[in-house]
């Protein structure tokens, strides 16, 4: 198949052009009642160091992807949301506590690595299934995390507070500070499996995991004997994830990585779309289609085959492994009917894609290619020039630039099938066909050529 793209010779995101999730959908959004303080959180926070960095992104995806291929386990755990008034030493070490209480368990009855990822450090916002909350006769504006608004029932603490982000950055930030004192410290070696359950041996369901524990010493004190170097085994690492619910935060937190130019979300290592804001034209779904970060999308029960697809086609179109995880969403009573087709059609699909190309016409900003897919995916031409920082024109989903869009007068992206041929399913004979520009497509053509730029 061979099709028209008008091509956009974009540069990359500045602050002066508005990113494209601006222009996209945008569920589950405080109303902020003053835009200017808004704005002035968001530039401080554009200031601020990153919480996380890049090399230590990039070790997560390696990780996942080792997990992909069988050859490690992600164990994700946390709170549904933190709350700034639990955010002590004590809360966070208990949950570092738990997640490596279950990695040991999971190393050693498997003997398969473990990926540890934290919901931890920045997870304070919350979606909610209304937008108000009605108690007796009044109706106030829903709690939607403690990094939005307040949880006391009053009109004074329900108001949208964007200083609250700063909040949620100050802590995020020790959060993170505490773990890595944890794991990199000596407290996450797995000779002190006994310590991590000090206090709860009183309660029957630490019993059994005070006999593992002694398993797992009878096995290090072998290893001792034998010589065995246990310094590796004093630090592990410990990763940070939360769902990347607040536009306005995470795009504040996106930075370019100096070793590749790469963008980054430096507020987690991994974030995810939540269920109620996994759209694939959505806002939620772009911005996290622009850094490079491993990625996860919650699914549920109501997801079908194609929504996986085009989640794909948006935030993994190359097949990258560990860029890409479905988290289910489903229950135990759905799973087994829900899951297996979604399965069935990631593993049908199948990467990388390919595409070819070949440039026509070049004019002031733009350039007419000819494109033949050879993998035919949906959305395959979009998201590969708009991986390539050249989105087709008029394609805002895929990052292109709505000014040229304006003055071009089109209302959609600039991608038209002018040839298509294939053999005939009854006489497999080859049977083409040709289609000529629409009107819009062919007067925008000409206004390129005519210079729209001067």
């Amino acid at each position: 198949m061979l099709t028209g793209v008008m091509n956009e010779l974009s540069a990359a995101r500045t602050d002066a052009q508005a990113p494209a999730w601006r222009h996209l959908p945008a569920l589950q959004q405080p109303a902020y009642p003053d835009e200017a303080a808004l704005a002035g959180v968001v530039a401080d926070l554009r200031r601020r160091p990153p919480l996380v960095f890049a090399g230590e992104v990039d070790s997560l995806r390696d990780l996942i992807a080792q997990a992909s291929a069988g050859d490690a386990f992600v164990l994700m755990g946390g709170d549904c949301a933190e709350s700034f008034a639990h955010n002590t030493a004590d809360n966070i070490r208990l949950k570092v506590q738990t997640i490596l209480q279950m990695a040991a368990v999971l190393t050693y009855g498997a003997s398969t690595p473990v990926v540890k990822v934290g919901r931890m450090a920045g997870q304070y916002a919350k979606p909610r299934s209304s937008d108000t909350e009605t108690r007796g006769e009044v109706t106030l504006p829903s709690f939607r995390g403690d990094s939005v608004n307040g949880h006391e029932f009053t009109p004074e603490s329900r108001i949208p507070d964007p200083t609250r982000m700063l909040d949620a950055y100050l802590r995020s930030g020790t959060t993170l500070n505490l773990i890595r004192a944890f794991t990199m410290g000596g407290y996450a070696d797995l000779r002190e499996v006994h310590s991590w359950n000090r206090g709860f041996t009183a309660n029957p369901a630490y019993k059994r995991f005070e006999s593992f524990a002694e398993e797992i010493d009878r096995a290090m004190r072998f290893m001792e004997a034998a010589g065995v170097d246990f310094e590796a085994l004093r630090q592990v690492d410990f990763y940070a994830a939360h769902e990347a619910l607040l536009l306005e935060y995470e795009d504040a937190m996106i930075r370019e990585d100096s070793r590749s130019g790469r963008l980054y979300d430096t507020s987690a290592h991994m974030l995810w779309v939540g269920e109620r804001t996994r759209e694939a034209d959505g806002a939620h779904v772009a911005i996290l289609a622009g850094v490079h970060n491993p990625v996860g999308v919650k699914v549920g029960p109501t997801t079908s085959p194609d929504d996986v697809l085009r989640l794909m086609d948006r935030l993994n179109p190359d097949g990258v492994p560990g860029r890409l995880s479905l988290i289910t969403r489903m229950g135990a009573g759905r799973i087994r009917e829900s899951l297996p087709t979604l399965v069935e059609a990631v593993r049908a699909d199948g990467r990388p894609s390919v595409t070819h190309y070949e440039a026509l016409e070049a004019t002031a900003g733009a350039s007419l290619l000819e494109v033949r897919l050879e993998t035919g995916r949906t959305h395959q031409i979009r998201v590969h020039m708009s991986a390539m920082s050249h989105p087709c024109v008029g394609d805002d989903m895929y990052g292109a630039d709505p000014t040229l869009s304006a003055k071009l007068g089109l209302a959609r992206q600039w991608l038209h099938a002018v040839r298509l041929g294939f053999e005939h399913p009854t006489s497999g004979e080859w049977v083409a066909f040709a289609s000529p520009y629409p009107e819009d497509l062919r007067s925008s053509l000409e206004a390129m050529r005519e210079g729209v730029f001067r």
